[in-house]
Order: C-alpha cells, then sequence, then structure tokens
C-alpha cells in the first residue's frame, strides 16, 4: 500500500476540487444536504450521545493501539456524490456573498430560504463555528473557496513548500454506511511534520474548516480497510498525541472510555474532508 495510494488519494482529491470548483455556479440553486454535520475534533462535545446510545455518525474515533492489521472496528463513513454536494465557490464569487453573523438574516434572503428553515438553521450554525475564538494552540480559518484554501494552507505549511493532498476514497460505491470494518494491510504513515486538516461544514456552498495545532503532534496514516461484503475504503486516518487541551466532555472520551490526555485518539476523516501536508524536503 505504496505509491499507488498515495497516487490515488491525490488524484481523486485533485479531480473533487476541480469538480467542486467547475461546478460553482448559480450559487442560489445550491441547497444545504439534511443532516449535514460539520465536526470541529477539538471542540465536539458529546452531542452524539444521548443516555447510553450512540449516534452511529459519531463512531469514527478509536484507539492508536487499535492501528493494527487485523483489527476490526465499527465505523461510520458515507461517500457522498460530489454532483449532489455543496460545490466550491471561485474567490470572486465567494468574497460577492456576505458571510459574517451580522448578516445572517441578509444571506439567508440572498439563498431564499425561510428563517425557520433548516437550512436557515445551518448556515448560522456554520457562520457561528467560524466565529469562534479558536482553543489554545490552535490555528484556524475557514475556506470559502478554493483560492482561500490553499492560500491559508501555504501560509502554514510554507510559501515555498511542495504541497500534497490526501482525503478518504471507496473503492466501489458502498450503500451502507455504518458497518464493521477490518484492517487490511499495515497502515503507512505520512511522514510529515506539518498538516492542515479542512472538514466541511453545512453550507449552500462549499466551507471548509481549516485548522493545525502546531504544538500538539499529529500523525497521519493511510490505512487499507475491508468490510464483510468484500467493500474496501483507501481511509486517511490522524492520531492525536495531545488531547490534554480538549473539551472533557469530547465525544471521543466518551466512546473510548478514557480521559483527557491520558491517551492518543484517532479518527478516520469522512471522504469529503481534505488534508494539506508539506513534502520532506
Amino acid at each position: 500500500m505504496g505509491s499507488g495510494f498515495a497516487s490515488c488519494c491525490i488524484f481523486s482529491s485533485v479531480l473533487l476540487l476541480a469538480f467542486m470548483l467547475g461546478q460553482g455556479r448559480n450559487v442560489r440553486r445550491h441547497h444545504v444536504e439534511e443532516g449535514s454535520i460539520g465536526l470541529n475534533y477539538l471542540r465536539q462535545a458529546a452531542s452524539s450521545i444521548d443516555g447510553d446510545r450512540i449516534d452511529p455518525s459519531g463512531k469514527i474515533f478509536f484507539k492508536m493501539e487499535d492501528l493494527k492489521v487485523g483489527k476490526t472496528m465499527a465505523i461510520y463513513l458515507t461517500n457522498k456524490d460530489p454532483s449532489t454536494s455543496p460545490h466550491l465557490l471561485s474567490r470572486e464569487e465567494a468574497n460577492s456573498i456576505p458571510f459574517s453573523s451580522a448578516k445572517i438574516a441578509q444571506i439567508i434572503d440572498f439563498f431564499r430560504f425561510s428563517k425557520d428553515s433548516d437550512q436557515a438553521k445551518a448556515i448560522e450554525y456554520t457562520i457561528k463555528q467560524c466565529e469562534l475564538e479558536p482553543l489554545e494552540d490552535e490555528l484556524r480559518f475557514c475556506a470559502t473557496s478554493l483560492e482561500s484554501m490553499l492560500d491559508y494552507a501555504s501560509s502554514l505549511l510554507g510559501k515555498k513548500a511542495q504541497l500534497q493532498v490526501f482525503t478518504t476514497t471507496f473503492v466501489g460505491n458502498p450503500t451502507v454506511p455504518f458497518r464493521n470494518y477490518t484492517i487490511l494491510a499495515v497502515p503507512e504513515r505520512i511522514r510529515s511534520t506539518k498538516m492542515v486538516a479542512c472538514h466541511t461544514l453545512p453550507y449552500p456552498y462549499a466551507v471548509f474548516y481549516c485548522h493545525n495545532t502546531p504544538k500538539s503532534e499529529t500523525r497521519l496514516f493511510k490505512v487499507l480497510l475491508g468490510a464483510e461484503n468484500g467493500d474496501r475504503v483507501r481511509a486517511l486516518a490522524a492520531c492525536h498525541m495531545d488531547t490534554s487541551r480538549w473539551d472533557v466532555d469530547h465525544v471521543s472520551f466518551q466512546l473510548l472510555k478514557i480521559k483527557p490526555g491520558s491517551s492518543p485518539v484517532c479518527h478516520v476523516f469522512p471522504a469529503d474532508n481534505l488534508v494539506w501536508v508539506a513534502l520532506p524536503a
């Protein structure tokens, strides 16, 4: 699982970015995906836990000791269709549309949503997430265009650095999002000291919450997963080595039954998330 995996991940990401940008027209016709949730992995509270019942969509976390061949885990992964997902806008288009909590009413009106609709609530949620103060040891930015995402990644990883982008990709088109997956090959660590993770947020066009934690070590892995029916996923996973600054109510601590700072926390990236890394010199 060497260069072929990387090439597939990078090529797929570039195609996805190009498609999303190329389709970013007639923005008022776009819709917020129902049930779409943007995850901030440092802040995510245990909102997916209701008593003893755990929302399957929160089951993306695991311990670093589980990152080994033959380990089977229940993981929630969806393969979204780019043609029906919100699209990236050009910088010019994105800058022409307000994006601030002071203008939420204007934004909702621009997209022709009812103020009480789920879409309006998603717009308000995303903008508020983007305006939160960063946590300690967190650098963050909400990218509303491909250009702004690239600018932000290069500003953190180095203006002259050679960047690679990785994502999770599916082999085939699985229809069941929550299932048991087994690690089929030795996970391959991506050797890079710097990374910027960009997570999607629910919005009429593509908005990415991009961040990194320069003072905390994060290890990035390529993991080949296989389901019982033969479906395979070339998953991208991150292991956060220091979770001492995370919210004590973070869902991962509830799921893994650990405390902040007691153990690394790993998670797989959804297929619509992107991770930028600087190649070793």
